[in-house]
């Protein structure tokens, strides 16, 4: 029953996705490449190369070509610096691939070093040597001298 759930549902998103690639707008075209003039994506761009690409896509999307078959052309003609993002293959896929690789390292280390410093701190509490009088009197045996001053210094701050 759960995996008939999740077919369905599969299904039902899946849906428009492969509509979109049928029948690709041109809003949605333009925010997946780029002007070569000015390298920004089309959407953003106002350049007479970018105007000449978005009549190039009207008139393919009229002519029925898919999504995929659009940018192929335009991959074609003007290199693959006309997508948006890196295709997600060969060399490339370290685009996709290296920040990820970079936030589970990063993750890795602060969790080693969050437990190393919990691990210090419970160890530095537990295994702290206490003086023979220092459980009785509450005071831990330190230098006379510094036991001096810092009574001078507390007496000084309270006086």
């Amino acid at each position: 029953m759960r995996l008939l759930l999740a077919l369905v549902a599969a299904l039902a998103l899946a849906a428009p996705a492969f509509a979109s690639e049928a029948r690709p707008t041109l809003a949605e075209l333009e925010k997946e490449l780029v002007c070569p003039t000015c390298k920004t994506t089309l959407d953003m761009s106002d350049s007479p190369q970018a105007d000449r690409m978005r009549a190039f896509i009207r008139q393919r999307i009229a002519a029925g070509d898919s999504k995929s078959e659009i940018k192929a052309q335009l991959v074609a003609q003007f290199g693959e610096g006309v997508l948006a993002s890196p295709p997600k293959r060969g060399f490339d896929l370290l685009a996709w691939v290296l920040p990820l690789a970079g936030l589970a390292a990063g993750a890795a280390a602060v969790g080693a070093v969050a437990w190393r410093w919990s691990r210090g701190r419970a160890a530095g509490a537990a295994g702290a040597p206490v003086a023979a009088g220092a459980a009785a009197t509450g005071r831990l045996d330190v230098d006379p001298e510094l036991a001096r001053r810092l009574d001078e210094e507390l007496a000084r701050f309270d006086g």
